[in-house]
């Protein structure tokens, strides 16, 4: 199942980041060592940004399904 995060704050970023959006969280366990996530913004570009901006989210797998086709 993929994980998800939604953004609860983008101060700082309010170009790449949209409040009350969920991202999908890429695995990055050098950002998680410094207390960020990697998520795919804004721009389509996978970047870090402090994990503090969000909340992580559990979506079912037939949202998650919904998610991935949407985005193709």
């Amino acid at each position: 199942m993929e994980k998800y995060v939604i953004c609860l704050n983008n101060e700082g970023y309010a170009a790449s980041l949209e409040v009350r959006k969920l991202y999908e969280l890429l695995p990055d366990p050098k950002a998680e060592a410094m207390h960020c996530i990697r998520i795919v913004d804004e721009d389509g570009e996978d970047y870090v940004y402090p994990e503090k901006l969000f909340m992580p989210m559990e979506v079912s797998e037939s949202v998650s399904l919904a998610l991935h086709k949407r985005a193709a």
